[in-house]
């Protein structure tokens, strides 16, 4: 399990690493708090989020593409400036609702998947813009349909052993009351989850493979 934080709250990531896997070890949970990671804010540099404890960086979310419009390009450089810093990246790709009912979908992620140019320690997560704090999510067969897309791409365009080992997990409105049926999905190998995050149901999301 991953837990990101604000850049304005990245200043005790070890005290808040040492707490998490107190509280897993301590619910008997089978998952360890890996690494803490934090938005790729424009002011920081990789080597000064390193030095804060994070190992791990969000780029090319939603608003970071469509609110500062940020390119295609441009968040490709950041994923491999941050690789090249020893920082791992979740990479988010995702259609709006406009380029979804104009079928859309595969084109618009395979062109932001285009960008990407090192695969070592990336993690994929595909959230459509139109299930981002909607309470719309894309139906567990949706979901399956877009990773499994990016999988075959990904064999064809990277390498057959780079569609096997990267994670495609899925971001759009995850909730207790979904997940565990999209969890059932072959190509679903996890969740990115926003405001549930900070409910009780976040647990049960947790354990959606488990259930």
């Amino acid at each position: 399990m991953l837990v990101f934080k604000p850049v304005v709250n990245i200043y005790n990531i070890d005290g808040l690493k040492r707490k998490l896997n107190s509280f897993l070890v301590s619910t008997e949970k089978s998952s360890d708090v890996q690494s803490v990671f934090t938005f790729f804010h424009p002011l920081f540099s990789p080597a000064m989020i390193r030095d804060c404890g994070c190992d791990w960086v969000i780029l090319g979310h939603s608003e970071r593409r469509h609110i500062f419009g940020e390119s295609d390009e441009l968040i490709g450089e950041k994923v491999n400036h941050a690789l090249t810093s020893g920082i791992n990246v979740v990479p988010c790709i995702g259609e709006k609702l406009d380029e979804r009912e104009a079928g859309k979908t595969e084109q618009v992620c395979f062109r932001q998947l285009e960008a990407i140019k090192n695969w070592s320690r990336v993690v994929i997560a595909y959230e459509p813009v139109w299930a981002i704090g909607t309470g719309k999510t894309a139906t567990p067969e949706q979901a399956q349909e877009v990773h499994q897309s990016v999988r075959k791409w990904l064999e064809k365009n990277v390498s057959p052993q780079v569609a096997h080992s990267v994670r495609i997990i899925y971001g759009g409105s995850v909730t207790a009351a979904n997940c565990k049926e999209l969890a059932k999905k072959p190509d679903v190998d996890g969740f990115l989850v926003g405001g549930a995050s900070l409910k009780p149901e976040f647990v049960e999301i947790c354990n959606a493979n488990h259930a």
